[in-house]
């Protein structure tokens, strides 16, 4: 089989619910998508997707994708994309870094994999762990009754676990915090994630200040080193996002035993492959995580949906329905979310087809 053409796309995601503030003074309305389609001449097609959460954010951008397939699509022509370690090689090989770029490359090979073999993704990343993962919705930046009342509707949707933006004001922030985690119920968790917003002192306050609550502290400064500073301080459990990159970050982590969680972002990890290597490492050394990405539509979230299928139960502690936080898709197919929980499919493949009609013509093709 060899890969006989490659197309890049692009479709604005609006984010249904508005404006979505996080951090320090971030906030978004749309991301721009970059979905990759790759034909082969056995007749297979598979897609990938990336979609950042800003044009700052981790230093990916969505012109990304679009620029790094000037370099990399005219060596894989003619590559078997079965071959996963090999394209690989070649993208790492042609071009030093950028894996959130590379990401929707490896998995529209993971999906031609799959269909060739007529197996879902997840029964290629080890088997069905968990079959049904739970998820957490996020409650952006807001006046904390609105998230309240926010919490309220996510939680009659069958959430249970509620991700709070932070970051901002750190005094407001406390606020925010003491006003929303007394109200959990049984059985509930919050994340209170900063998304590195604040400075190391201020961080400390709003720890010392909510000592007494039951959260995870989630990214509350810029880098790994700062976050340090936090947990030698702070009483909640300290989760890590936007500082795991890659498996020297994950192999730190352990050393240090620097986190309770880590978050992975797929493309912040260069893509499936890399990341199941990184999430199989975290778990061998009894350190749960986090199936997720920076952002998507239903491309993305088959493939968080496979990977967090492919996560032992007791080491995964959440995702999320990617592709309901958008007004506009990427795909046709693809996971099911139902009662809090967000189901992979079971088809050949990442279950999912690129939504041609929503992507409108290719911004790039290369090959046939």
């Amino acid at each position: 089989m060899k890969i006989t053409r490659i197309r890049v796309f692009k479709t604005d995601l609006p984010y249904v619910g508005g404006s979505y503030g996080w951090g320090a003074g971030n906030a978004i309305t749309v991301s721009r998508a970059s979905v990759v389609v790759i034909d082969t001449d056995a007749g297979l097609q598979g897609c990938g997707e990336f979609s950042p959460c800003g044009e700052n954010y981790m230093v990916a951008h969505s012109e990304g994708v679009e620029a790094i397939a000037r370099l990399i699509a005219p060596k894989l022509i003619g590559e078997d994309p079965r071959q996963l370690a090999l394209i690989e090689r070649i993208m790492d090989h042609l071009v030093q870094g950028h894996g959130y770029a590379k990401a929707p490359f490896d998995a529209a090979c993971w999906d031609i994999l799959g269909q060739a073999l007529s197996t879902p993704v997840w029964m290629l990343l080890g088997g069905k762990l968990t079959d049904g993962a739970p998820m957490y919705r996020v409650a952006p930046q807001k006046p904390t009754q609105e998230t309240i009342v926010e919490m309220d509707r996510y939680r009659e949707q069958g959430y249970r676990q509620f991700q709070i933006k932070v970051g901002g004001d750190w005094a407001a922030d406390i606020d925010r915090i003491r006003s929303t985690v007394p109200l959990l119920k049984a059985g509930e968790k919050a994340m209170a994630d900063a998304n590195q917003g604040w400075r190391v002192d201020n961080a400390i306050r709003v720890a010392r200040a909510t000592r007494d609550l039951d959260f995870i502290l989630e990214q509350p400064c810029q880098t790994y080193e700062e976050c340090q500073q936090v947990r030698r301080v702070a009483q909640q459990p300290m989760k890590l996002d936007e500082c795991v990159t890659g498996m020297k970050a994950a192999q730190r982590i352990v050393a240090d035993r620097g986190a309770e969680i880590c978050c992975l972002k797929i493309s912040n990890l260069g893509g499936l492959s890399k990341a199941r290597r990184v999430r199989d490492f975290l778990v061998d050394n009894r350190i749960p995580v986090v199936s997720e990405d920076t952002w998507g539509g239903e491309i993305t979230s088959s493939v968080v949906a496979h990977f967090a299928a492919s996560t032992p139960p007791e080491y995964l502690q959440n995702t999320t329905d990617l592709m309901n936080y958008n007004t506009r898709s990427t795909g046709i197919g693809g996971p099911v979310a139902r009662d809090g929980m967000l189901y992979a499919t079971d088809v050949p493949g990442l279950g999912v087809t690129a939504d041609f009609d929503s992507l409108g013509g290719p911004v790039a093709e290369y090959g046939a």
